[in-house]
């Protein structure tokens, strides 16, 4: 991932800062920074967050913090007082404030900030509602020809694989095409249909080529949450509307989710709503550490208080216990893999269509080592929504450790594309390189269980699969480089503990990887 702000580029994937293409050489810390509060920058992160996260924990000074703060200013020609990118909120912590902007793919997706007060002028939807969303009519730019129903063919396929979303209510096409975006203000629009959400686009046709364009608003304030944009010639309709229809129920995943809990901030805690509560603790549900886990479950606690039928609610409750019992971070185990078990059980009887639910019943199979019985849950889940991309990224973990690597790759190679800004993309990385030493492919292993190992917000365990495929690989030095990181964090971590997280059902795959990591200690 590149992130570009000012004359600035962060690339993550080779690990530089350029400025206008020339790099800039900053020291490790500096960059771990830098990309933390970019990655993060919807939101503030605390001071106890860039210890973890930048030390691993460890216990340093204030002046320490303060020391690599002035350091990545200095590396983006910031001050301590402009301010322009790296924002001091006294007390609490950082924020990256420039506009940043994604490059992957080929693609540049504008980052919108996430920070805005609802507008006076729109609806007045009740609090407690779930997210909705109106899909406009494309606005055709050029001379179609026969082509022009593809302005109103596209939005009309979107409005269908959105009403699969069980968490998103979706206004029927009836009503949101009577409106277009030039016709009436996005307030208008959100007072009228009575939605939070408004997609629309425009569709371009020059000669052969075709351009879509697809944008993301909050109806409350106009703001840009998200948007993209899609190119092709016109004989490859068919596969760019596959494409779009993809990537636009993956962005609403995890875009609404995120803007919502933003918006959340903003109100009183003891006044949240359930929903808003939910959305608050998947904040911190991804982020693989003791306190934040603890953070995501008081807040979908305070969810299912509010509405004890909130089946999201409960999934929720049902990932954090499987967090803690994954990551081992309890002693009484069998009761968090109970508690994980039973919180997706209940998210079932409540909505036996969400796929999320199903996604944390099957991980839960997973704490027991019972892949097999895993399956035909995630299958669930990805069958109620083919672009749920952690639900496919969950089936690859599950058939890569089953001894169907091939399989675990199509599926992992998936996720990724469906979903390349996702919280879980180590665990997708460390998947591929599970598929590459089940098949003997060494060199490979290393080079993706090296991207998981360095990617943002990735736990010990995938520190550890780091050294097994360096081991297998033949790079002592790296291996060792990664053990060493591992006892930092965690010292008290064993082979056994690894083996109960990623129970490899193949003998020889089990050796191979046991060998590894017991030529460092573990």
């Amino acid at each position: 991932m590149i992130y570009r702000f000012g004359p600035f580029e962060l690339d993550t994937a080779k690990v530089e800062l350029r400025e206008d293409g020339r790099v800039r050489p900053v020291e490790p810390q500096v960059f771990a920074l830098l990309a933390l509060l970019v990655e993060n920058r919807e939101r503030l992160v605390a001071k106890d967050e860039i210890v973890e996260k930048v030390w691993d924990g460890r216990v340093v000074s204030e002046a320490a913090v303060a020391s690599r703060v002035k350091s990545a200013r200095k590396a983006v020609g910031d001050d301590g007082k402009a301010q322009r990118f790296i924002k001091t909120i006294h007390g609490q912590g950082f924020r990256f404030v420039a506009e940043v902007k994604i490059a992957q793919g080929g693609v540049a997706i504008v980052a919108a900030e996430s920070d805005a007060v609802v507008g006076d002028g729109g609806a007045p939807l009740a609090a407690s509602s779930r997210p909705s969303i109106a899909v406009l009519p494309f606005r055709l730019i050029g001379d179609a020809g026969s082509h022009a129903a593809i302005a109103e063919a596209l939005p009309h396929e979107l409005i269908a694989e959105l009403s699969r979303l069980r968490w998103l209510f979706v206004t029927a096409r009836g009503s949101s095409f009577r409106l277009r975006a030039s016709d009436a203000s996005m307030d208008e629009i959100g007072r009228l249909l009575g939605v939070r959400y408004c997609l629309s686009g425009t569709v371009e046709i020059a000669g052969a080529s075709l351009t879509v364009t697809v944008e993301l608003t909050d109806t409350r304030d106009g703001g840009v949450v998200w948007a993209d944009r899609h190119s092709a010639s016109i004989e490859d309709v068919h596969q760019i509307r596959t494409e779009i229809r993809l990537r636009v129920l993956t962005a609403l995943e995890i875009r609404i989710p995120l803007h919502e809990a933003a918006l959340a901030r903003l109100t009183v805690t003891e006044d949240l709503d359930a929903w808003s509560s939910y959305h608050l603790g998947l904040q911190h549900m991804y982020r693989f550490n003791r306190r934040d886990n603890a953070a995501a479950a008081a807040r979908f606690e305070q969810a299912v208080a509010l509405d004890p039928r909130f089946a999201r609610a409960h999934a929720g409750l049902s990932f954090v216990h499987f967090q803690t019992a994954f990551m081992r971070r309890t002693n009484d185990l069998p009761g968090e893999i109970s508690r994980a078990r039973r919180f997706a059980e209940r998210g079932l009887e409540l909505d036996p269509l969400d796929p999320f639910v199903h996604f944390t019943m099957g991980r839960s199979f997973w704490l027991e080592g019972d892949l097999e019985g895993s399956l035909p849950w995630l299958d669930r889940a990805t069958s109620i929504s083919p672009s749920y991309a952690q639900g496919i990224y969950a089936r690859a973990w599950t058939e890569s450790l089953a001894g169907q690597p091939l399989e675990g790759r199509k599926h992992v190679d998936l996720a990724m594309r469906l979903s390349p800004l996702d919280p879980l993309r180590y665990a997708m990385l460390g998947t591929r390189a599970f598929t590459h030493m089940a098949l003997f492919e060494d060199a490979e292993a290393a080079h993706w269980a090296d991207r998981a190992a360095r990617s943002p917000g990735a736990h010990v365990l995938i520190a550890m699969i780091a050294v097994a495929a360096h081991a297998l690989a033949g790079d002592e030095a790296r291996a060792a480089s990664w053990a060493s990181n591992v006892r930092a964090r965690n010292d008290a971590l064993t082979q056994e503990d690894f083996f109960r997280s990623f129970p490899m059902k193949s003998e020889a795959m089990k050796a191979r990887v046991s060998n590894g990591l017991a030529r460092f200690g573990f």
